[in-house]
């Protein structure tokens, strides 16, 4: 089973280049995150022609979240529970794999950066630190399901110095302060495994990388898009890769996909 998480940054402006990825690597759910689309405009009928059934948060032009899969899914959360929230940024489903039904979460954490005419406003950032607070409240009570579990999706921590280009250039910023990486710490210590990490101990896996200042080709990039496993899928788990191929195509994401391959 092949599971992706994909930040597309807006699904109508890249939905040519995400129908030629889906068609040519075939994954079995995709956890999308930045979709900018409200229901009425997203694309379910061209993500059904390809082979997909798809559900979706959705917010006009700004966040919003979807999974997309080959097989029956159910809503199970929109949005993260006992926590209000004007923005799309949590789904979660249950997708039924033959006998197997499987939990999987579409989570766009909040980037919690202040505005660029406002440096000193902390409002993103209080919002972001009471998101991820709210994420590990409901991420301990998935795991009491005993169930398999996926939370997946652009996470927005670089939680090492070795997951960013240049650490000092980072250090006060808001994907790598040191509360930030405490609560994605805290979420993993519950139990859940980070995929990539875990295979892949000390490669680069950068998930991001700037429109700017030619970052893709110099390769400035970061990890910030994570695939995080209950310990039922971590003993499962054969391969884990970042796929740069849709980064290098025509008006792409500022994201790449990084799958998952189960057993």
């Amino acid at each position: 089973m092949k599971i992706a998480t994909f930040n597309v940054n807006s699904i109508n402006a890249r939905m040519e280049n995400l129908a030629g990825w889906l068609d040519s690597e075939a994954p079995d759910v995709v956890l999308l995150q930045e979709i900018k689309s409200d229901y009425a405009a997203f694309p379910f009928f061209d993500l059904q022609t390809l082979g997909y059934n798809a559900k979706i948060l959705g917010q006009k032009s700004y966040n919003g979240v979807a999974v997309l899969s080959r097989y029956k899914i159910e809503i199970a959360h929109e949005n993260l529970p006992n926590f209000k929230d004007e923005n799309s940024r949590y789904l979660e489903a249950v997708i039924h794999v033959k006998d197997e039904k499987i939990r999987v979460a579409s989570a766009y954490f909040p980037n919690g950066n202040p505005p660029y005419n406002n440096p000193d406003d902390n409002s993103k950032f209080d919002y972001k630190l009471k998101w991820m607070e709210a994420m590990y409240a409901h991420a301990k009570d998935l795991l009491s399901l005993n169930e398999p579990v996926i939370l997946g999706g652009d996470f927005n921590v670089i939680i090492t110095n070795s997951d960013v280009y240049d650490p000092e250039m980072f250090k006060n910023n808001a994907l790598m302060r040191e509360e930030v990486r405490q609560r994605l710490k805290a979420i993993e210590y519950l139990g859940f495994y980070d995929a990539f990490r875990t295979l892949h101990p000390k490669d680069v896996g950068y998930t991001f990388w700037d429109y700017s200042g030619n970052a893709f080709n110099a390769d400035l990039g970061m990890r910030i898009d994570y695939i995080l496993l209950s310990p039922i899928l971590a003993d499962r788990l054969s391969k884990c890769y970042v796929d740069k191929n849709p980064r290098g195509k025509v008006k792409p994401s500022d994201h790449t996909p990084l799958i998952a391959e189960l057993k």
